[in-house]
């Protein structure tokens, strides 16, 4: 008993101890949170450069990294919003606290429906956002482990493509989002499947792959979704072609397909938004990487880094295609290798490359306006190229060990020959001062130190690798090569813990004075002030203004129109409001802006709302050492009655009409077309909020002619509205907002979001999970009979 014993803790031990070093590795990473109590987020950055808090000098103190500012005005403030509404029995499909009403789940980097948000309905909120972060480079290691033990690659040479990969350039600084990371990192898996699958026909992992594409769509990132889902349709239509079996692709092609459906609650509402914002129309090339960027790829602070506050040349976080020295040397030594395997995942990096740098590759998918893949970043795509290299470097590795035991050392010789060229080249433009600016060569200079080193590192093993072959000391080799894989693990921990800030969990949206302030603010009515969109989100201040990728279109074109009185389009990702112009007066009125957020040091500066033009309209309700909150007591109501209206089809005309100084928006409503009924210049009617909520509000109304209810929230596809209980149609009114032709008499008027678009992706869902347990069923009763 006592020898069985043994012999199965052996055998554990030897199973296992490669997922007990992803986890060393990880915890080394990680340990400032489980040890320090310090958290995966950049607090002090958001205390000293974002208001409110930046406004209140004790915050004063040393930023590391200032290089995430959408983690602060969206992405934190929204996850905290959708947990909210998850813990109040409500589907955070709307949120109305940006861009006056916007939608929340469609806008995709919401991730509303992650399955990670479990982890905050167990541990307190600043807890599982950390643990929601830490965790995507741990899964990403322990995914690529399993992929590469499944292509036979050796537990060693596994280790080092997990190493790789959990911690390359894309996942290390997009890390704190917690959102394209988790996109990518169930690429691996969805991979294993497909692999586990050929090999042993079970549909256990069918249904495996069916799952994690749904988790890559729900994760938050749609285009890093797609890179995930279209590179898996290449490599299952591949191993088809591999392995001469099309019966496979028939199968795993149908289980895809059943993912894809079970993606469709956040795909098509997503999808919809998208053709509904000004994103959808922008087909241009951005974030491009140039060539002159690849020195990044051996020296990733080549250009320098934002935590040091020396990068001066392209966008770090977008470009970062670093894969970590050791595993880009073993990925390009494994191309010589002519395995199908890897003339695959070497084309399809080439690929990949001519997709993120400049090439007439690049230009033509721009060309075919493509959605979502030909209006975005194309340097993401790069992270494809990060996870090839970290898959062939396993390969890389076992292919050195196997020709050390044949004494084959030229082709090692010859690959490092060509990396201490290209070191050499790097060196020779820096110190003979050649093509970057004479005040960046320092910069340059230093930050190749670090990986000259690891090179030279990496010829010392293999030259003691090679010397302990020669006397024969065949046992010491492996630990030759395990200190290859300890330099990686060195290098990518290095890399990592230089970017990712862990800072004093108690900064995490301390308290202020001012939020003494904001309690004061009624719940729907509109605020201004220069706040950033996130704080608003956060502390529930209903914003004219928003950040987001995707906002409605119509309510852009809106606010633009203060520029100049011409219809246009408003900003790429922003709409801003213009606090003081000849048409600022107007839009307060009209968008019920009725509290003001003012930063005493913003006294007579051009950025700030200049209430002090208006006199006896803005009433002072609170002040403390840095701000002071006003009220509009001239602002118009949320909703409101309106007998009067003018029916302007032309949109520019619209535009013109509400800016207009004769037009008064408390009196006269400006519809697309005729409500059915004879406008009425006298206005005898009233209406009362008696509900509010993201996803509905309930209005009493009262008017002794027949009238339009005006609420002053976007209008959008799945809004619907019922008087006394039944349905009747929404119009749009003054431009962007929601209107319904209200009878004579006292109403209930209801209006809730239900967005055909999230209701068929759900029924399509259910459809998927059918499709995946009759699948499931179907492919255990022909595996019994054979």
């Amino acid at each position: 008993m006592p020898n069985f014993g043994r012999g199965n803790m052996k055998k554990i031990l030897n199973n296992f101890w490669p997922f007990a070093i992803i986890f060393l590795v990880w915890f080394i990473f990680a340990a400032p949170f489980f040890l320090k109590h310090k958290v995966p987020f950049p607090s002090t950055y958001m205390v000293n450069n974002f208001a409110p808090w930046s406004a209140y000098p004790q915050f004063a103190s040393p930023v590391k990294n200032g290089a995430m500012p959408d983690l602060i005005t969206q992405i934190y403030p929204w996850k905290h919003f959708t947990i909210e509404q998850w813990k109040k029995g409500q589907i955070p499909l709307w949120n109305p606290y940006s861009f006056s009403g916007t939608p929340h789940l469609a806008n995709y980097q919401s991730a509303v429906l992650s399955p990670i948000n479990l982890l905050f309905f167990i541990l307190p909120f600043v807890a599982a956002w950390s643990m929601s972060i830490l965790l995507q480079p741990l899964l990403a290691g322990l995914f690529m482990y399993l992929y590469t033990r499944s292509l036979s690659v050796s537990k060693l040479g596994s280790l080092l493509s997990s190493i790789s990969f959990m911690f390359c350039g894309f996942v290390v600084t997009w890390m704190d989002y917690g959102t394209l990371a988790y996109a990518i990192l169930f690429l691996p898996l969805a991979f294993f499947a497909i692999e586990k699958y050929v090999k042993h026909k079970k549909s256990i992992f069918l249904v495996l792959l069916s799952i994690s594409i749904p988790l890559s769509f729900f994760s938050g990132h749609f285009q890093t979704s797609i890179y995930f889902y279209l590179f898996t349709v290449v490599y299952a239509i591949f191993v088809a072609f591999r392995e001469k079996n099309i019966k496979l692709l028939l199968w795993i092609g149908a289980y895809g397909l059943f993912g894809l459906l079970l993606s469709m609650p956040q795909i098509l509402p997503s999808l919809e938004f998208y053709t509904q914002s000004v994103r959808s129309g922008l087909f241009e090339k951005v974030e491009v990487i140039p060539w002159g960027y690849l020195p990044t790829f051996v020296a990733p602070d080549f250009y320098g880094n934002p935590v040091t506050r020396n990068d001066w040349f392209g966008h770090y976080a977008e470009w970062n295609a670093y894969a970590g020295l050791v595993p880009l040397i073993f990925g390009f030594y494994t191309i010589r290798k002519k395995s199908k395997q890897i003339i695959f995942f070497a084309a399809s990096a080439i690929v990949i490359l001519l997709l993120a740098f400049p090439s007439p590759l690049l230009n033509a998918m721009v060309a075919l306006h493509i959605p979502v893949l030909s209006t975005s970043s194309a340097s993401r795509i790069i992270v494809l190229f990060s996870f090839i290299v970290a898959v062939l470097a396993g390969f890389g590795f076992d292919l050195l060990l196997k020709d050390i035991e044949k004494n084959r050392f030229r082709p090692i010789l010859v690959l490092l020959a060509g990396f201490f060229v290209i070191f050499s080249i790097l060196w020779l433009i820096v110190l003979k001062k050649l093509f970057l600016p004479i005040d960046k060569i320092i910069i340059a200079k230093q930050n190749m130190l670090l990986p000259t080193i690891l090179f030279v590192s990496v010829l010392i093993l293999i030259g003691g690798i090679y010397f302990l072959k020669k006397i024969k000391k065949q046992k010491f080799i492996i630990v030759l090569f395990a200190a290859l894989i300890a330099l990686a693990a060195f290098d990518m921990l290095r890399f990592a813990t230089k970017w990712q800030p862990f800072d004093p969990n108690t900064l995490v949206y301390p308290s202020v004075p001012v939020l003494n302030g904001f309690k004061q603010i009624e719940g729907y009515s509109r605020v201004l002030g220069n706040l950033d969109a996130g704080t608003g989100v956060y502390y529930h201040l209903p914003s004219v203004e928003g950040y987001d990728a995707l906002y409605i279109r119509r309510y852009g074109q809106l606010i633009a129109s203060m520029t100049d009185g011409k219809l246009q389009d408003s900003y790429r990702s922003v709409v801003s409001f213009i606090k003081n112009n000849q048409n600022t007066a107007q839009m307060v009125k009209l968008l019920n802006i009725t509290y003001i957020v003012h930063k005493k040091s913003d006294d007579f500066v051009g950025w700030t709302f200049p209430y002090w033009d208006y006199p006896g309209q803005f009433n002072q309700i609170f002040e403390d050492s840095s701000y002071r909150i006003f009220k509009n007591t001239n602002a118009l109501p949320h909703a409101f009655v309106a007998s009067n209206f003018t029916v302007v089809p032309d949109d520019q005309k619209k535009i013109t009409t509400i800016l207009s100084k004769s037009f008064n928006p408390a009196h006269t409503v400006i519809l697309g077309k005729n409500p059915g009924f004879t406008a009425s210049a006298s206005n005898s009617g009233s209406a009362t909020i008696t509900s509010y909520s993201p996803n509905r509000v309930s209005i009493t109304a009262e008017t002794q002619n027949k009238s339009v209810l005006v609420l002053l929230d976007n209008n959008y596809p799945g809004w619907k509205a019922t008087i006394d209980g039944k349905q009747t149609p929404i119009l749009t009114a003054n431009y962007s907002f929601r209107g319904v032709v209200l009878p004579s008499g006292t109403h209930k008027i209801v209006f809730s979001f239900e967005p055909l678009s999230f209701i068929t992706g759900v029924w399509l869902a259910i459809t998927g999970i059918v499709g995946i347990i009759v699948g499931f069923f179907i492919n255990i009763k022909k595996t019994t009979r054979i």
